[in-house]
């Protein structure tokens, strides 16, 4: 992380590059070939370059897939553009492949535009083995005749002039290639390759140094293939970090000092960033032997002064759901951040989705209420962890973070965060607690409640996970049952008093309104502005809370024609010849608007492992228009 620099934007000498608003880059090759670093290093090249960018990493299902497979494609795309960027766009304009059949998986899956560019190592068409370069020249082929330009690259060659191994070079080979293709500054380069690079000393850092001006070279001197992407500088100074490296440091910027967690893809980079970082403010990083061993030492820490966040995913967060309902009875702040990941079971470990919504607000036995939001974009997975910190201490409330593996990898720049005292948490009380106060008693004008820290003279309680009075004495009479499940309740309507209305952009009223949440905002917000651009009278509204709703959604609903879901979990759709109205499954959010509003709302969505895309969503309001046009006719 660093301060954004600003250099111009160069062009080979006797080039005109073409101007372009924005473009998509794919750059993919077998796992271990470093294509994802390759990614993430042009991405934050070209943010401190003052464009907007935001990358997607494209990771295989398994750990070790079998080397020049379709299913084993590993990189990153990178969406590189003159304003701010949200979202990881449509198809790829121009793809770098290290071989020809992680090239033909992302042919397969849609993910080149017409007309893309494709940079491909050129090595496997003379490959001794008859099968292998016939498969080379098949894809190349074909390729050309679909009018995509090929331009065949020697990148192993090249590299073996530098380095023994060419996989461990051909990365930042293709990374030099690109700064010339786009015009990034080389010295940005140098810097940026010596910040991925720091720990593997000085000469390996050198040494991809060379290879990025190899690449830059040969690139200046074979490839009339030249972009310019016009920046914006940043009035103020820049970070470009991953979701998850946001989330960590929403943790230490919350004053937390405890996170206890199990790894768990694709949760456990945030983790990785604390357990370098986290000492260094006084924190701790604590693994656990099991999902369950962490989400109960975050309960003890938080029980004993401080509130703690345990990080996890869906499958972790199901093991945790018994421990969070004895955090829930006990009343004990605590943080839970779920990156979701495809499920259900082991799922889909290293793919995108939104399926946990629902698990997160009722996933628990017994009525257990807890505070339920999400994060929309790299920003807000800072903020959120601030947010979430203060709430669970105001109300002794346990708060669910729902962030997804979209943002968990994703790379985007934002202003760098100025801290603020108030973000922390206030000085453990060691006062006297007040006489004649109970540990469960509360407010019923606030829904607040004072909190009981062991130490305290005059607190000694016992704390249990049965049912118990305002004393914290185990008790199953019915009206003390009823009066501790309804101050618990009541939290949540405390909680949404302190809530603004949401926001609509677009049209403030219309045809259709498109309601989503999480990391779909930055989609959404696209194709809702492309849908407008064609006449439509089309509004956005994204939600941060969950759980409890804020006010004023009815309101906006009811000023819309028609709303619609979009989401990426599944909705059963209704043209399926076995669906109808009586049986049809709704998406998550779906479900909750229309239990809580009584309003007709559709949805949309798509389980394919992947961030939901604006040319999708566009498509599919452009389909609800119109069947309603037909309808009305």
């Amino acid at each position: 992380m660093g301060n954004t620099t600003l250099r111009p934007q160069t062009a080979p000498a006797g080039t005109t590059p073409i101007e372009v608003d924005e473009h998509v880059i794919d750059v993919v090759s077998d796992s271990g070939e470093g294509a994802q670093k390759c990614g993430q290093s042009l991405a934050a090249i070209a943010a401190r370059s003052g464009n907007g960018i935001w990358t997607v990493e494209i990771i295989p299902a398994e750990i070790q897939p079998p080397a020049r497979s379709i299913a084993g494609a590993s990189g990153n795309r990178v969406r590189i553009g003159r304003n701010r960027v949200t979202n990881g766009g449509d198809a790829a304009d121009l793809v770098v492949a290290f071989n020809d059949q992680v090239l033909a998986g992302r042919v397969a899956a849609g993910e080149l535009k017409p007309g893309c560019i494709v940079l491909l190592e050129s090595m496997w068409r003379d490959d001794p083995d008859p099968a292998i370069a016939a498969g080379y020249v098949s894809v190349h082929d074909a390729l050309v005749a679909d009018g995509h330009p090929v331009y065949e690259i020697p990148m192993e060659a090249e590299c073996l002039q530098i380095v023994a191994d060419a996989r461990r070079g051909k990365n930042m080979f293709v990374l030099g290639l690109l700064c010339h293709v786009y015009g990034l500054d080389t010295e940005l380069a140098d810097e940026q390759v010596a910040v991925a690079l720091a720990k593997k000393g000085a000469a390996v850092v050198e040494t991809n140094q060379r290879l990025v001006r190899a690449g830059w070279q040969w690139a200046a001197q074979h490839l009339d293939v030249h972009f310019r992407i016009p920046a914006t500088p940043p009035k103020q100074p820049q970070i470009v970090v991953s979701g998850n490296t946001a989330l960590a440091l929403g943790v230490m910027a919350s004053g937390m000092e405890v996170c206890a967690m199990y790894p768990i893809t694709p949760a456990t980079s945030a983790s990785h960033y604390l357990s370098e970082a986290f000492e260094r403010v006084g924190g701790l990083v604590h693994q656990a032997e099991d999902e369950i061993a962490a989400v109960n030492f975050a309960i003890g820490a938080s029980y004993a002064g401080k509130c703690a966040v345990t990080i996890t995913s869906g499958p972790g967060y199901s093991l945790k759901q018994e421990a969070i309902g004895l955090a829930v009875m006990g009343e004990i702040p605590l943080v839970v951040i779920d990156v979701q990941r495809g499920g259900p079971s082991t799922g889909q470990p290293t793919k995108a989705e939104q399926g946990d919504l629902l698990s997160a607000i009722f996933g628990s036995h017994g009525d257990a209420p807890k505070v339920v939001l999400a994060v929309a974009d790299i920003e807000d997975c800072f903020y959120s962890v601030i947010t979430a910190r203060k709430i669970a201490e105001a109300f002794n409330m346990v708060v669910v973070v729902l962030s997804d593996a979209s943002l968990a990898n994703a790379q985007q720049p934002f202003q760098r965060p100025q801290f603020d005292p108030e973000w922390l948490a206030p000085p453990i009380d060691q006062s006297p607690v007040p006489d004649g106060l109970a540990p469960y008693d509360w407010d019923d004008r606030t829904g607040l409640a004072h909190r009981f820290i062991p130490g305290q003279p005059g607190g000694m309680h016992t704390l249990t996970g049965l049912a118990h009075d305002r004393d914290s004495k185990v008790a199953y009479d019915p009206e003390v049952n009823e009066d501790a499940i309804r101050r618990r309740s009541l939290r949540l309507a405390a909680v949404a008093r302190t809530l603004r209305p949401p926001t609509v952009t677009g049209d403030q009223d219309g045809d259709l309104l498109v309601v989503g949440w999480g990391s779909t905002r930055g989609a959404i917000s696209e194709a809702v502005e492309r849908v407008r651009a064609d006449g439509h009278r089309v509004g956005a509204l994204h939600l941060k809370f969950l759980q409890p709703l804020a006010p004023g959604i009815g309101d906006i609903l009811g000023r819309f024609d028609r709303v619609l879901a979009v989401e990426n979990n599944w909705s059963d759709r209704s043209d399926d010849p076995i669906v109808d109205e009586d049986n049809r499954r709704f998406s998550n959010l779906a479900w909750l608007l229309r239990a809580r509003y009584l309003v007709d709302i559709d949805c949309w969505g798509q389980v394919r492992g992947q961030p939901l895309r604006p040319g999708a969503i566009a498509h599919a309001i452009t389909a609800r228009l119109d069947n309603e046009r037909r309808t009305r006719r």
